[in-house]
């Protein structure tokens, strides 16, 4: 089995390195996919922040080891389909593809009925690619006073998944900038491949799954 703890330190040790004065990002172990023996050494060392991208697998998953761990936060980092997000309420700390209004409106109407009061991020098309989700660059700041001003969302930054072919960098600056525009202070980009770049770039959390657990079968 991959030692994920090691991996996990030798990034951390790595950040420190190149952010010597500045304040770690928060590292998501991106544990989708992965059994629940893959991710308990993890736990046992006491990283709190998880990432999962189907809301039946955590459930599975989570349910139970989150009612005995209760310092664990779990993060939504999937597509977020709106028949998901009575149960994705229930379980996730944080939600980071809040990507439309349809899905603002029932995240809204869902928390309200349990009192929960989830962080969120939302979700910029960064490369305006036809494939990829996301809110347009546009109309971000008409989207962001939307969910705040009339559904109540507790927005506390942006996420994106830039182009794959094209140098991230660019990307996570344009992030910043926009960032700054609304006014938020949490930026969720950065993976294996290019965390570090991420990190550069102010990234306050990094989504890392195969550079701490392997490579998925």
């Amino acid at each position: 089995m991959i030692n994920s703890v090691n991996n996990l330190i030798s990034i951390q040790d790595t950040l420190k390195n190149k952010n010597k004065n500045l304040k770690l990002p928060t590292i998501i172990a991106v544990s989708k996919t992965f059994p629940i023996e893959h991710i308990y050494p993890l736990i046992n060392h006491g990283h709190e922040h998880y990432g999962e991208n189907k809301v039946q697998e955590a459930n599975e998953k989570w349910q139970s080891i989150k009612f005995d761990f209760t310092n664990i936060k779990l993060h939504m980092i999937g597509k977020l389909q709106t028949n998901k997000v009575k149960n994705a309420v229930k379980l996730f700390d944080y939600i980071h593809s809040l990507d439309s209004i349809k899905l603002a409106e029932k995240l809204s109407t869902e928390q309200h009925k349990i009192n929960k009061n989830i962080k969120m991020f939302i979700q910029i098309n960064i490369g305006n690619e036809d494939q990829k989700i996301g809110i347009d660059i546009d109309k971000l700041e008409t989207f962001y006073d939307r969910c705040t001003k009339e559904l109540g969302l507790n927005i506390i930054g942006l996420m994106c998944l830039p182009p794959k072919l094209n140098n991230s960098s660019n990307y996570f600056l344009k992030m910043k900038e926009l960032l700054s525009n609304v006014n938020l202070n949490e930026l969720s980009m950065g993976m294996s491949g290019d965390y570090l770049k991420a990190a550069e770039c102010d990234s306050t959390f990094l989504r890392i799954g195969s550079k701490i657990f392997g490579e998925r079968v």
